[in-house]
């Protein structure tokens, strides 16, 4: 499911709210995700999972076409981990 597809189904779920409201509900709820986890925070969605950063150090790694050994610079990364509710789900319990 793509953003455009989420709106659409929160819409028809919704009829009384515009979908230009809906749109952006949407877009503050991700921009704020986007914040905190820029911030360094951890953002929790009881149910649903957690949001947070990992740190990946630097390291060296090589060119698959020849070989070369490269520095790969150390890099912060987006992490997800899912809630029991959400893997219940997923496993049929």
């Amino acid at each position: 499911m793509i953003k455009s597809e989420l709106i659409a189904r929160l819409v028809e779920a919704n009829p009384h709210l515009y979908q230009r409201d809906v749109e952006r509900i949407v877009n503050t709820i991700f921009e704020e995700i986007t914040t905190a986890l820029a911030d360094g925070n951890r953002v929790e969605l009881r149910g649903f999972g957690a949001f947070s950063v990992k740190h990946r150090p630097s390291r060296v790694g090589r060119n698959p076409r020849t070989g070369e050994t490269v520095n790969v610079p150390e890099k912060h990364v987006p992490y997800f981990k899912t809630g029991k509710d959400l893997r219940e789900r997923l496993n049929g319990k």
